[in-house]
């Protein structure tokens, strides 16, 4: 779904997991260890997209694999390796690797399937499976329907073989991925820039450092020491509080934050002051509009975007699309509109021409391009843009009813939603990955929509919490 952002609330079910999927928004997730991380569930997993590929093509699939730091990473990603060599697939390893780095190795390398084994920014007991195409797409739907068919029969596996292929991992795959990112950028200099990395002591612990090396800027490097269970503790892309002190202590001129396997990245100006993806879609299409590269006249963001992003662009002749939560629903307009840039408030940057998956990376390099073209502090860059208050309210659920038919919720949401007006907007959706709903609101007051989503929040929590 698409259009200009609308003042009304959204029900926003095309997020919603049911205990029948294995996939949400963002491939498989759990806690590793138990359902559907548990040691035969994975096997099943890596058994059942190895034959749903197979059908596909015609013939066993050739797939390359890549974790975040996890203490579980490297023993999922085995048995997904055991599982699919049970259906005749190959398999190799690009070992700890970003997430698209893995979508990137898969298409230069002509693999068939990339398999990513992370959980993102969740906290280290958490991990995940994720699968790309080697156009950089997520698996249809549809295949996604017919591996957790499989996964549910529990096909007889006949015993676990030993793997097909190379599961040691290949340290040239990531030195391919890191030149890819470098090659995007010829020519540009960082000299006399001091930045700080904060990488979440997750898959950019070693990529990160060694790219922004190349550009002669002054680094400093923090949460770059994984130990299997420090993922994304205290640090990173949710946690922004040490990258500030460190940026304004160190009298820095660029902070980046990554998520664990770091498809997304935030960042920190000059100021200490949080630089998020809607304020980095108006820098980057700000730019490209300047440059005469925004043909489309469009920028894709999904419903959790702020308002201010729109008026923003609106003021300099772009329009707004707005699509679902999750990356994928982001890039699938990007596709259909051929719109150049898109992304998500959380971080999430899409630029086509650069790769079809978010690259926190290649996010950071982008701004930093900008920011040494322009002679500018980066606080600068963000002028012309200001965020409507908001505030997102998280709520714990027993079930994820669809919000309209639970009249409590419905009807406090339409009071809610005439109180706004114009001036306002709610959103109502639940977590793919998580029994939770959430609550957002932007509006004129701060105070006024904190007291109104708490009021919301406790009616939710009242009729299916």
């Amino acid at each position: 779904m698409s259009g200009a952002a609308c003042s009304n609330y959204k029900f926003d079910t095309n997020n919603t997991l049911t205990m029948s999927k294995l996939f949400g928004t963002d491939g498989i997730r759990g806690l590793a260890g138990e359902f559907p991380l548990d040691d035969e569930t994975v096997i099943l997993i890596g058994a059942s997209f190895a034959r749903v590929l197979a059908e596909k093509l015609g013939r066993p699939p050739r797939f390359v694999s890549g974790r975040d730091t996890r203490e579980s990473g490297k023993h999922i990603e085995t048995l997904l390796h055991k599982g699919a060599a049970l259906r005749g697939a190959v398999g190799e390893s690009a070992g700890v690797i970003t997430t698209p780095g893995v979508a990137y190795i898969t298409a230069e390398f002509g693999f068939d399937v990339g398999v990513v084994v992370s959980a993102s920014h969740n906290p280290y007991v958490d991990n995940g499976v994720k699968l790309f195409l080697p156009n950089g797409r997520k698996l249809s739907r549809s295949h996604e329907e017919a591996i957790e068919k499989l996964v549910s029969e529990g096909q007889k596996l006949n015993g676990i073989g030993a793997i097909s292929g190379n599961l040691e991992a290949k340290s040239t795959y990531l030195d391919r991925y890191i030149d890819h990112l470098a090659n995007n950028f010829p020519g540009l200099d960082l000299s006399g820039l001091r930045i700080v990395i904060d990488c979440a002591n997750g898959a950019a612990s070693k990529a990160a450092p060694e790219l922004f090396g190349r550009f002669n800027a002054s680094l400093t490097v923090i949460n770059a020491s994984p130990n299997g269970r420090n993922i994304n503790k205290d640090c990173g892309s949710l946690h922004l509080e040490h990258l500030q002190a460190q940026v304004v202590e160190g009298n820095a001129d660029f902070g980046v934050a990554f998520d664990g396997d770091a498809d997304r990245a935030l960042f920190v100006n000059e100021k200490g002051e949080i630089v998020d993806g809607d304020a980095t879609l108006w820098i980057l299409a700000n730019h490209l509009h300047a440059a005469g590269e925004l043909r489309s006249g469009r920028v894709i963001a999904t419903v959790m975007s702020n308002m201010g992003l729109e008026a923003a662009l609106k003021r300099i002749g772009i329009d707004l699309a707005r699509t679902a939560v999750g990356d994928k629903y982001v890039l699938e307009e990007l596709i259909d509109s051929r719109a150049e840039i898109g992304g998500e408030q959380s971080g999430h940057i899409i630029i086509p021409n650069n790769g079809l998956v978010g690259d926190g990376l290649m996010t950071a390099l982008s701004l930093l391009n900008v920011l040494a073209g322009s002679r500018k502090r980066f606080s600068e860059l963000t002028e012309g843009f200001q965020t409507f208050p908001q505030i997102l309210v998280n709520v714990r659920v027993r079930e994820k009813k669809p919000f309209e038919d639970v009249p409590e919720i419905a009807d406090a949401a339409a009071v809610l939603e005439k109180k706004l007006g114009d001036a306002g907007r709610l959103l109502l959706r639940y977590s793919g990955t998580e029994n939770l709903a959430r609550v957002m609101i932007e509006g004129k007051d701060q105070i006024e929509i904190e007291n109104d989503a708490k009021e919301l929040a406790a009616v939710i929590r009242k009729a299916i919490g």
